[in-house]
């Protein structure tokens, strides 16, 4: 089938690549493709806006309406409910977003392994594309703190292992980071791991239980215990404000990403927020224990949620919604800080979610890594200068589309070589006629389940490897082991009823040939052409 087929085909096929951008790099000419990003003709001269991205980690659309700062920003600016990951998995959706190109060309599959995590993220050469480089280099001052990648230590237990070798389109021929770089990155301590590219750093490996943590604070390791001053997300809310601050005093742009734990389980609250939302329960939407008909294998073994389990899942969702409300008091310090600062006016904040999570809809037990909406479709909104107010945003959006959009707001043209595309004129009310229609998923189990916090239960569903495609009406899906489904989410949203053999000889064709470019595409110009159906 189609994934196990293009899984092949990286693995040989990407040494052309790699030899095509090396020698591109040494002649000074690279195919017409530009692997960094320039200074845009119409930026020169203007003054640059601060950019503030809060990414969440499992944040699921049904949090939202529990965060009144977040849905505040939906009021207050644009919001793109047709926003998709390209992995319901934290290591390759996050790659997805540091470099703006899909798993089959970022090479990140999983959250460990050869195939995934931070050693396949750097040997792929994913933190020299990292947007963070491009922004550094044209002046703004850059940070990151919260969570990276899985397999990445504080301690730098685990060493950068050498570029190159992977099969993602990066390594030797990736964008390199500017050597004249200081601050962060020239301030580590032997041992210790800081990627390139950041002026301040302040990132956790292990930080779920939001208590108990190392921190890497620009190379140093520090500890933080169990008192209730040591509660990650609001640390991390202290380093974002004082980050802002030191900004404005620098009289620098910044590029400022805070990545949380929250609400990822075990889903921690705030000692503040512990008794808050006493009777809340899990939605029961139409997909709540509910199979589709008919179920592909993967699925047919589940039984309906007991009393028990679902008491369990009302649990833990209770405890998402509760862990979320330090993550909304985040985004509102922060929007607070940047009026007061007299900056909100020309600062861009963005706010989203690697992937989401489902709880008990499609009778699966908690988890993700699925391509139901459930665990794909996750909230993206935005808010600054020149943004409507109020403004829902139709056409399909990614993950991929982060890297250039923050590159293009920064006065930047992003490599052509990236596969997503800026939303820049999407949110300032610009209609594009070459769009994308199609978004593609890309899913590959993972092999180990040791030391991977998103390793689903044995009971739980999970899905053999797959590939997917969603456009605004449908959601289509190959497994490697040759199932499909299909749904018509126009008139059936929740995608309970899989129509793949009511499907036509000619419509599975027009499916998998637009599944089959996507998932051989590589720059936005020729992955928009394929994610352009032709009916």
């Amino acid at each position: 089938m189609l994934v196990s087929r293009h899984r092949r085909r990286l693995a040989t096929g990407m040494c052309a690549v790699l030899a095509a951008a090396l020698l591109g790099s040494c002649t000074g000419d690279s195919d017409g493709k530009d692997t960094d990003a320039s200074e845009s003709p119409d930026a020169a001269g203007k003054s640059r806006p601060n950019i503030v991205f809060v990414l969440t980690d499992d944040l699921s659309e049904n949090l939202v309406p529990y965060m009144p700062h977040v849905r505040e920003m939906a009021e207050k600016g644009v919001s793109f409910p047709n926003y998709y990951v390209t992995d319901s998995l934290c290591c390759p959706s996050r790659s997805t977003i540091f470099t703006g190109d899909y798993p089959h060309n970022t090479g990140v599959f999983t959250n460990n392994g050869d195939d995934g995590g931070y050693g396949a993220f750097t040997k792929n050469g994913g933190e020299e594309k990292c947007f963070a480089n491009s922004l550094r280099k044209a002046g703004y001052r850059t940070g990151f703190m919260g969570k990276y990648m899985n397999g990445y230590t504080p301690d730098g237990e685990q060493r950068r292992p050498e570029r190159g070798g992977g099969r993602g389109r990066g390594g030797e021929g990736a964008q390199q980071a500017d050597p004249a770089a200081a601050s962060a990155e020239d301030a580590t301590d032997a041992g210790t791991e800081v990627p390139p590219g950041w002026d301040e750093w302040d990132v956790a490996g292990d930080g779920y239980k939001q208590y108990d943590y190392d921190l890497n604070e620009n190379g140093k390791v520090t500890h933080y215990g169990s008192d209730p001053e040591d509660y990650l997300t609001d640390v991390l809310s202290d380093r974002a404000t004082s980050f802002v601050d030191d900004s404005v005093k620098a009289e620098k742009p910044f590029m400022l990403e805070v990545s949380t734990f929250s609400p990822h389980g075990p889903a921690t609250p705030a000692p503040r927020d512990e008794d808050t939302y006493p009777t809340v329960e899990a939605p029961r939407t139409a997909a709540y224990d509910k199979a589709p008909t008919p179920a592909p294998e993967w699925q047919k073994g589940l039984k309906p949620l007991s009393a028990q389990e679902k008491k369990e899942i009302d649990r833990k969702f209770a405890k998402r919604v509760r862990s979320v409300q330090a993550v909304d008091d985040l985004v509102g310090r922060v929007q607070k800080q940047l009026a007061e600062k007299g900056i909100a006016d020309e600062t861009y904040f963005v706010f989203s979610s690697d992937n989401g999570f489902h709880m008990g809809e499609h009778r699966l037990r908690p988890g993700k890594q699925t391509a139901y909406d459930t665990d794909i479709n996750v909230p993206l909104m935005v808010t600054g200068p020149g943004v409507s107010a109020g403004e829902k945003v139709p056409q399909i959006a990614e993950n991929t589309d982060l890297s250039p959009t923050f590159q293009e707001l920064a006065g930047l043209e992003p490599p052509s070589d990236t596969d997503g595309r800026s939303l820049a004129p999407l949110l300032h009310g610009e209609q594009p006629d070459d769009w994308r229609e199609t978004a593609l998923v890309e899913h590959h189990r993972g092999g180990s389940k040791r030391g991977d916090p998103d390793a689903a239960p044995e009971n739980a569903g999970n899905p053999p490897d797959y590939a997917a495609i969603r456009t605004d009406k449908e959601l289509y899906v190959e497994y490697a082991d040759g199932q499909r489904e299909f749904y018509r989410t126009d008139s059936d949203p929740d995608q309970l009823r899989n129509r793949a053999d009511e499907l036509s000889a000619d419509e599975r064709a027009s499916l998998h040939g637009t599944l089959t470019a996507l998932t051989e595409c590589e720059g936005a110009k020729e992955c928009t052409e394929a994610s352009r159906r032709d009916e």
